[in-house]
């Protein structure tokens, strides 16, 4: 099968396959007043938004924190095609339009992984298994959309930071960023979770996997997935109180995870 080129592949990506996996947490506040409904109302129509606008695929998969392996969550990334090397998604804690902002993932080709320093390598997850196994899906798409999507990504290499730990009951952005990584073979990702997101899109991720059988992936190229090694980042306080106090407040990579 030819592989599209991403440009026109955008083209391709409109589907379904939204609205039916509600927000983890309720935010507290007081309800929406008919003032601020106009208003929001008003900048809807009035206001352009080309970065939003610019999102053009929807992918669901699973994440779990750098070092903490049964710290599991579903992420539904909301994509930008930037370039052939380059993607960027906005990663949100459900479908509806309550959904809470987890996070960003930051997506680059295997061609700009390579050109990394060793140091930053390491914060980086691969997607071979993801797109493999099935577990990394595309509601919506037809499948022969799906398919080619998912060979641009197969062998691309992904950068997660989750702001919004809402899978841990935080009804409020509360805490520090956590790095995340992506599984790596079977057996890691907890079945449960996997069937439960099946069901609710109707799909089966044993045969999706076998579906893309064809799809060729590369070695993990060295550096990627360090958690495999052993080697945990993660953001801890050394001093001060306030993550933004300039000159109070340093941050470190934790030689363990520091749960948020």
């Amino acid at each position: 099968m030819k592989i599209l080129p991403l440009a026109a592949l955008t083209l391709l990506l409109v589907g379904c396959g939204g609205n039916n996996s509600p927000a983890n947490v309720n935010a507290p506040g007081a309800p929406t007043s008919p003032s601020l409904k106009v208003l929001e109302t008003g900048a809807d129509a009035l206001q352009s938004r080309p970065p939003i606008d610019a999102i053009s695929a929807y992918l669901d998969g699973f994440h779990f924190y750098n070092g903490d392996q049964n710290g599991q969550m579903e992420a539904h990334h909301y994509v930008t095609v930037l370039n052939e090397d380059v993607m960027q998604a906005v990663i949100y804690d459900g479908n509806t339009r309550d959904a809470k902002l987890m996070g960003v993932e930051y997506i680059i080709s295997e061609r700009l992984y390579k050109t990394l320093p060793p140091e930053e390598k390491k914060l980086w997850h691969s997607h071979q298994y993801e797109v493999k196994s099935g577990s990394l899906i595309a509601p919506g798409l037809p499948a022969t959309a799906d398919h080619a999507l998912m060979k641009r990504i197969a062998n691309t290499y992904g950068k997660t930071w989750h702001t919004w730990h809402t899978d841990r009951d935080k009804n409020l952005p509360m805490g520090i960023p956590a790095l995340m990584m992506g599984f790596t073979a079977d057996g890691q990702l907890d079945s449960r979770l996997l069937a439960d997101r099946d069901k609710r899109f109707d799909v089966d991720s044993k045969k999706i996997r076998a579906e893309r059988a064809d799809i060729v992936t590369h070695p993990v190229v060295p550096g990627a997935n360090a958690w495999e090694q052993g080697q945990v980042i993660q953001l801890k306080r050394v001093t001060g109180g306030g993550e933004h106090a300039h000159g109070e407040t340093h941050f470190a990579p934790a030689e363990q995870l520091k749960k948020p």
